[in-house]
């Protein structure tokens, strides 16, 4: 009787067990053994509703969680939970592991294929106080309870949230919620940098709205701390803010030390490089996948670092094919992504102009303000539409969106758009689907393609 195959997994949240899974449909126990380590105490679950549960509009830990450990050892795949994985011997096919609460006992564990899904970790700058305890990154299930853990603890009710970006807007509208006085301190000159700044300055003014004070072109120097060694200020260059919690937003990088030290190919985000079936350069029996690696923006043509949790379960379902011995590939993204301040809806995809200049692009530029609605139909909010496209061919390059109920979504058009690599002039025929309650006769999208056809006319060549 033929030895079943060995795949090892590093990482058990979306891609590595969207891999696991897809590889248990695919191949018998008695064809493929199946091993996952991961190191937190949760597998399959959404790191993206973490600002949601510590804001109190969902419950957790446990509704976050897709699919127990229990449920994937019930479909015969060995999940060792608590369990790190410290070293790669690539030559040597094997990993290194410890038990995180059991002694720190240490095992090597053979395999015939291994998937790389080691995630991301929040970014936290060199800064005196950093790691000091009350200060808190936001990237999995036990970093959400943490900081739970703290605010439920905190007698005071000030947080310092350091950036501005997705996770920590979100995670400020949170601690809003939770009734505490927030101060967000952004380096840059408006929020979220993966909008443009005129409409970063649509954000910043909903929070200000919201009571949320934004400090903007604040570079933070370092953390204080009390007698106790606790965080209790972040400072800046020409100021103190007093801080009984303090929340890092400022981004995510890939967690790629095994990887790095195992010798394989990086790319300039510090993201492992993979091939359209997700096999790291280089290396035949190697797959990787979700926050670690880097992706190709079929919009520039270079490889980018997203992290989200849509692309890691699309990568884990190609890598489960092929380890399994059939055959897929993921060609890449459009940098798609969606997000909400209070009633703010907040939605890019394509380029930022400051992409386009650095992929070296010529372009315009065009913003309408439409509405969500038929204006005489109740409920209809505005919104602001900026369209980018290039010049002489027209082809679309980008969008934003800002605005109220029935803003964000409408990015999926652009997405699509994008992914099909249409024009502005052709997006100006798409049949879009109208009706008072949902749309104007022109919907805001096709407004702004007009006005994108019309700027690529005027700008020639």
């Amino acid at each position: 009787m033929a030895t079943a195959e060995r795949l090892v997994i590093v990482g058990g949240d979306a891609a590595g067990m969207a891999a696991a899974s897809q590889a248990r449909r695919l191949k018998k126990p008695e064809e493929l053994a199946i091993t996952a380590f991961e190191r937190s105490h949760f597998t399959s679950y959404s790191a993206c509703g973490i600002p949601y549960w510590v804001g109190g509009q969902v419950d957790g830990p446990d509704a976050l969680v897709a699919r127990t450990a229990k449920e994937h050892r019930a479909r015969d795949i060995d999940l060792r939970m608590r369990t790190e994985v410290t070293e790669l011997d690539l030559d040597r096919g094997r990993v290194r592991s410890r038990e995180l609460d059991d002694g720190g006992r240490e095992t090597w564990t053979g395999f015939d294929k291994l998937v790389l899904a080691t995630g991301a970790t929040p970014k936290r700058p060199p800064l005196p106080g950093i790691d000091a305890p009350g200060v808190h990154g936001v990237q999995t299930l036990d970093d959400g309870q943490a900081l739970l853990d703290t605010l439920e603890k905190s007698a005071g009710r000030r947080a310092v949230v350091v950036g501005a970006g997705y996770i920590g807007v979100e995670m400020a509208e949170a601690l809003i919620q939770r009734g505490y006085e927030v101060t967000v301190l952004e380096q840059a000159d408006q929020p979220m940098s993966t909008l443009d700044p005129d409409m970063g300055a649509l954000v910043h003014e909903a929070m200000c709205r919201m009571g949320i004070e934004t400090v903007l072109g604040a570079t933070v120097t370092g953390v204080l701390t009390d007698e106790g060694g606790r965080a209790r200020a972040v400072t800046t260059e020409d100021a103190e803010y007093p801080a009984d919690v303090v929340v890092l937003g400022l981004g995510v990088r890939p967690e790629t030390t095994l990887a790095e030290a195992a010798g394989l190919a990086l790319g300039e985000s510090g993201g492992l490089l993979t091939d359209l079936a997700m096999r790291v350069r280089g290396h035949d029996t190697v797959w990787a996948g979700g926050d670690c690696v880097e992706v190709l923006d079929l919009v520039s043509g270079r490889t980018r670092h997203i992290a989200l949790g849509t692309h890691a379960n699309k990568h884990g379902q190609v890598i489960g094919a092929n380890v399994a011995g059939g055959y897929a590939t993921f060609p890449g993204v459009v940098g798609t992504a969606v997000s909400k301040v209070c009633d703010l809806e907040i939605a890019r995809t394509g380029l930022l102009e400051s992409q386009a200049h650095t992929a070296g692009l010529r372009f315009v530029a065009v913003t309408v303000e439409a509405t969500s609605r038929a204006g005489y139909y109740p409920g209809t909010r505005p919104m602001t539409v900026k369209m980018l496209a290039e010049r002489r061919t027209g082809r679309l390059l980008g969008v934003q969106i800002v605005g109220r109920e029935g803003a964000g979504k409408r990015v999926d058009i652009a997405a699509v758009a994008l992914t099909a690599g249409m024009t502005v002039e052709r997006m100006t025929a798409l049949d879009l689907g109208y009706a008072p309650p949902f749309s104007p006769v022109w919907d805001p999208i096709l407004v702004a393609a007009r006005k994108a056809a019309g700027a690529v006319r005027a700008a020639g060549g």
